[in-house]
This record gives structure tokens, C-alpha cells and sequence, in this order.
């Protein structure tokens, strides 16, 4: 037996809270300015935010307004903002912005790309389940009145690689004072009904839990860097995706190297695929590449020959002016929430209701 277990969050999760702040004033910047350079990081602990990193941008933001609309769409208040923003370094932006078509990249950084054909979603399939949890809890907290839950809540997801069994799911999630816990945990079982079969749910295993959210637990942007990704699947990169611009290749270039794993896996029909990519400071293309199929093949040539790996290309590639940016940060980055389908599990295997279509890596 070959276990494998990955988790998810919310977008409740005090680090997702963090993270969406820090990527709404991202892109409110980039909205304005596109040239806008962010290194912007939050942390968030019951009703105080504080915000702190560097800016350099001509757009005007209204940061408390962004704080409380961020908190206000989780169902969060906040009494205190501490801002402790600063310009950005003059020479770091004098080696980053030699001009519009020479983007230098804005810090050092290696990245990875990972895909597999297992599900639509391109990601393993214990990370496609684990992120269908947390999408269906959400949604539950969203459009529910009468829901008991509040909304922070995680996921584990266990599967059997060998034989592709479902061998555990836990679920901790918080709820409201009025419900018992044998309450929430039948709750929950209906809510994602046909996820696992009966006897592996783990739902809330350490009991009654109606605390959370930022009153329960501090949130600080990057911290959740695996969920964001590969779910422990494949390696991730040093550094985080929120409260960046798209100079930074912590972010542009992590999902370039994912989308270029991506349309590996259909152009050449492979089970999996491996992408890394590095990068200095300042300079607009990686100073190396790999890419590995599962068939063995190096691919690192036909990516160099095929894409434009610079900074300003993979931008323009992955359209990158245009994102909301505060919408990836609710989850991970690569799995597109709007196509979550239902599931069903029949003795325990997993499989998917619609007919299965890879053909968007999510971002």
C-alpha cells in the first residue's frame, strides 16, 4: 500500500483571509497601473490587520476600504489597520524596469510546473478532491441561510496510489454555537455525500469546534504555499504568490511552468510532467530549464524553442494584466472553483459525473 495524503483551506482560513487582502491591493494597483511593483504582505489577528512590504505605483487605493471589503465578503470585521507599507527599493526597481519590453525579473527565484492527466483539474487526484471539499463548504457557507457552518474549515484527503482507494477524509470545520457535534458531522456527511465511503470520515475528529477565523488563529499571507500549488504532489518554489506583482517570478514564472506542464501532458499525451525554471534577479529569461515527461524525454529544448520564457512574455502569455488576483488567492491557484463538478464515489474509487475534458489547467 502507497499512501499519499494532501490538504486544503477555505478561503475562511486565516491565511487565505491574509492572502486575499494582500492580492486585492495587488490588483487594484496593477488595475491602475500595470507597471505597479508589490511585495505586500498581511497579517491578520482578530479584528487587527496590519500590512506591511513595499509599493511603487501611480495608482491611487483607498487601502482601508480594500481591508474592509475583503473582510466584510468572508463575514469578518475589522477595528484596527496598521499600515506599514513603504516605497519600493530604488535599486532593486532600477534593475527590474529597464523598460517595457525589457522586464527584468523582480527577485531571484527557482519555480516548478507539475501536471498530471489523472482528473480535468490536471492535479493529482487527492488534491482535486481535497480542493472539491473545501469548494463544496464554501459554497455551502455562501448561499446558505440556514447553513451551521461558518466558514474556516480543512481538509485532508488519503488515497491508496496502487489501487486508487479513497482511504481517509478528514474534515475539521467550524460551526455555530447552536449545533451539536453529531449535528455538524451529519451535516457534513450529506453535504459532500458521495466524496468517501462511510467508514474513513474523520469529521471534526478533535470535537466541537465554533471558534475560528482570525479570532482562533493568526493569518499571514504565504503561508499556505502548498495548498496553493501541488499539494505536496510535486516541489514548490521558495516563495509565495500572494502580495505580488506580476515582475515577481515567484508568481509569473510558477504558473508559467505550470501551463507549460499542462499543455505538455495533452500535446504529447503524457501521465505527468515536471517543469522547473530559475531566474535571477534583474534578468528577463531563466537562466535554466528542465522539463521531464513521464515517458522519460527532456523537453527542456522544444520549451525554450516553443515559449517566451521572459518576463514580459509570460505575462502577455498567461494575460496577466488582467487577473484578479484576489480570486486565485481564495484557494489554490490551479484549480478553478467555477468547474467544480459533484463526485461520486463507488466502493470507494473515485470518479468524475461529466465526461472528462482536460483541456484548462485552471489559472
Amino acid at each position: 500500500m502507497k499512501l499519499f495524503t494532501t490538504e486544503a483551506v477555505t478561503k475562511f482560513h486565516p491565511d487565505k483571509y491574509a492572502d486575499q487582502i494582500s492580492d486585492a491591493i495587488v490588483t487594484a494597483c496593477m488595475r491602475e497601473d500595470r507597471n505597479s511593483r508589490c511585495g505586500v504582505e498581511t497579517l491578520v489577528k482578530g479584528q487587527t490587520v496590519v500590512v506591511a512590504g513595499e509599493i511603487k505605483t501611480n495608482a491611487h487605493i483607498d487601502l482601508e476600504a480594500i481591508v474592509h471589503r475583503v473582510a466584510w465578503k468572508l463575514g469578518y470585521r475589522v477595528s484596527d489597520i496598521v499600515n506599514l507599507l513603504s516605497e519600493q527599493s530604488p535599486e532593486i526597481g532600477k534593475a527590474v524596469d529597464g523598460n517595457d519590453d525589457l522586464i527584468g525579473a523582480g527577485d531571484q527565484g527557482i519555480v516548478f510546473g507539475y501536471a498530471n492527466s489523472e482528473c480535468e483539474s490536471m492535479l493529482p487526484m487527492a488534491v482535486d478532491i481535497a480542493n472539491r471539499i473545501v469548494t463544496l463548504i464554501e459554497h455551502d457557507v455562501d448561499t446558505d441561510p440556514d447553513t451551521i457552518l461558518k466558514g474556516d474549515s480543512k481538509t485532508q484527503v488519503t488515497i491508496d496510489l496502487d489501487t486508487g482507494l479513497i482511504t481517509d477524509i478528514v474534515v475539521s470545520a467550524c460551526h455555530k454555537e447552536s449545533a451539536t457535534i453529531e449535528e455538524v458531522r451529519k451535516y457534513i456527511r450529506h453535504l459532500l455525500h458521495g466524496v468517501a465511503y462511510p467508514n474513513r470520515w474523520h469529521i471534526n475528529p478533535a470535537g466541537v469546534w465554533t471558534v475560528g477565523g482570525p479570532d482562533a488563529d493568526c493569518g499571514l499571507t504565504g503561508r499556505k504555499i502548498v495548498c496553493d500549488q501541488y499539494g505536496g504532489a510535486y516541489s514548490v518554489g521558495g516563495g509565495a504568490f500572494s502580495g505580488k506583482d506580476v515582475s515577481k517570478v515567484d508568481r509569473t514564472g510558477t504558473y508559467m511552468a505550470r501551463q507549460i506542464a499542462v499543455e505538455l501532458c495533452k500535446k504529447f499525451k503524457l501521465r505527468q510532467c515536471f517543469v522547473q525554471m530559475a531566474f535571477v534577479i534583474g534578468r528577463p529569461d531563466p537562466i535554466s530549464v528542465s522539463a521531464k515527461g513521464s515517458d522519460g524525454r527532456n523537453y527542456a529544448g522544444y520549451v525554450r524553442k516553443t515559449y517566451d520564457l521572459t518576463v514580459k512574455g509570460m505575462i502577455e502569455y498567461l494575460d496577466l494584466y488582467q487577473k484578479d488576483f484576489e480570486k486565485l488567492a481564495e484557494g489554490c491557484h490551479f484549480f478553478d472553483k467555477r468547474k467544480a463538478i459533484p463526485m461520486e464515489v463507488s466502493d470507494g474509487k473515485y470518479s468524475e459525473k461529466t465526461e472528462r475534458n482536460i483541456s484548462d489547467p485552471g489559472l
